[in-house]
């Protein structure tokens, strides 16, 4: 910051490091040169929390932007911005575009997140709206995560850009316990619904003792998938070709891509058998299973559907955080960022179905997110624990994460990548062709 000239630096920190902090101090650093901050956080959810902490170290100079706020309140925050009465913007990815002047540090939180990528039009990307950002400015970019993306990891390593590293929580706390469930030896001991006879046990013991959980699983809806069980077929989407999601309330199968909604079959479209049942768990399911477990456990949901209306993600997160509810249920947007210091237990469903998607990053999110998950236990000093569901404990992305160790994580992915000739050390590109007549497009 003291050169007063472009640089990157890629904070690696485990979780509860005190990244936040480095982030305050230095943004703080950056109102005394007289120059302005832009912070961008992956998750819309995540904002609520990190504007309360920054207004209380830099109270009005704050202003907030992203997509859930309504026209009025995004021109008011707009104009602040403008007119200079706004030193530091926080928001989501959009964020990047706010109207300031004499930039003197970018902050992008969870940097590997793919939410910063914008797949709708404009397409970009924040993290490289940002370095030209602080290229022009002349200002210091921060990359900061527990568990970096590969490519910028690989490009502090070869000394591209800069590296600082946290490897210790805050107070010197422990990171929490791993408690790793094989579900291939589950079904023998009684489990139901995919909550395994460990996540049960550890969730009665945490409600007796007054301490909070989460309940982590990447898939909303109520059934994964509706199946056939004489065929084998399965309902899927006529645009997409996925998977149909169950959606209990609505009782409608629902694409979680394009949005196509059509009712359940009552029999199988291709043998005309009526046993055609659901498969696999979502969020819904989950929260419906938890009261069975224990009468008195109260449980509360946070996914897409829950978080539709204007303060829906505060909404939740506060009547969690206020301690009203024993059990938060969600997806990946509670999975990270998030600081609970009553929630002891984190328990991580299908830890492995990203494993068989085919994309070739599917074993580092496998690692992120049960890191990021596995973080949000024990963060105030209490005995944090982890019980990690998965049909491939043996798998290397699984196994680094339950020792939570990026660097052998890093050390075995880097040795794929560059056998496999993947980034980052060769650019892969997508040529997209679409076209309402199939003909046409098998000319091509």
């Amino acid at each position: 910051m003291e050169t007063g000239g472009f640089q990157e630096i890629l904070l690696h920190g485990v979780t509860g490091s005190g990244k936040t902090e480095v982030y305050m101090q230095a943004i703080a650093k950056t109102i005394e040169k007289g120059k302005n901050a832009i912070l961008l956080v992956p998750e819309i959810g995540l904002t609520p929390q990190t504007v309360r902490r920054f207004k209380g170290r830099f109270g009005n100079q704050i202003a907030l932007l992203h997509s859930r706020l309504s026209i009025g309140e995004r021109f008011d925050q707009w104009r602040r911005i403008k007119n200079g009465e706004a030193r530091v913007v926080i928001g989501a990815r959009s964020a990047v575009f706010a109207p300031l002047d004499n930039i003197g540090i970018i902050v992008i939180d969870e940097e590997h997140e793919t939410s910063y990528k914008s797949d709708r039009t404009p397409k970009y990307d924040a993290r490289g709206i940002a370095t030209f950002r602080c290229r022009y400015n002349n200002a210091l970019l921060i990359y900061g995560s527990a568990t970096p993306s590969i490519e910028n990891y690989y490009r502090a390593r070869t000394g591209k850009i800069k590296l600082v590293e946290m490897n210790e929580r805050t107070n010197n706390l422990p990171l929490p316990e791993i408690i790793t469930v094989d579900m291939r030896k589950e079904p023998d001991m009684g489990s139901k619904n995919g909550i395994s006879t460990v996540l049960t046990r550890e969730l009665i013991k945490n409600k007796e003792a007054g301490e909070q959980s989460i309940i982590f699983i990447n898939r909303r809806g109520y059934s994964n998938f509706v199946q056939c069980r004489n065929c084998g077929y399965i309902v899927l989407c006529p645009y997409c070709s996925v998977s149909l999601t169950y959606h209990q309330a609505e009782k409608k199968l629902v694409c979680h891509y394009c949005s196509f909604v059509t009712a359940k079959p009552s029999v199988c479209p291709e043998c005309k058998s009526n046993n055609i049942d659901l498969h696999g768990i979502g969020t819904q399911k989950v929260e419906e299973q938890i009261p069975q477990i224990r009468s008195d456990i109260s449980v509360i949901r946070m996914d897409m559907d829950t978080t539709t209306g204007k303060r829906g993600h505060e909404k939740i997160l506060d009547t969690f955080r206020n301690n009203k509810i024993d059990v938060l249920v969600g997806t990946q947007m509670i999975a990270k960022g998030h600081d609970f210091p009553d929630v002891t237990l984190v328990g991580i469903l299908s830890a492995d179905s990203l494993l068989g998607s085919g994309d070739y990053k599917a074993t580092e999110r496998t690692f992120q997110l049960i890191t990021q998950a596995a973080g949000r236990a024990g963060r105030a000093g209490r005995h944090g624990r982890v019980v990690l569901q998965t049909y491939n404990p043996d798998n290397f992305s699984i196994q680094a994460a339950i020792k939570q160790d990026y660097k052998e994580f890093y050390r075995q992915e880097i040795a794929l990548r560059k056998m496999l000739k993947l980034p980052p050390f060769y650019q892969l590109g997508l040529v997209q062709v679409s076209s309402k007549k199939a003909k046409q497009l098998w000319k091509l």
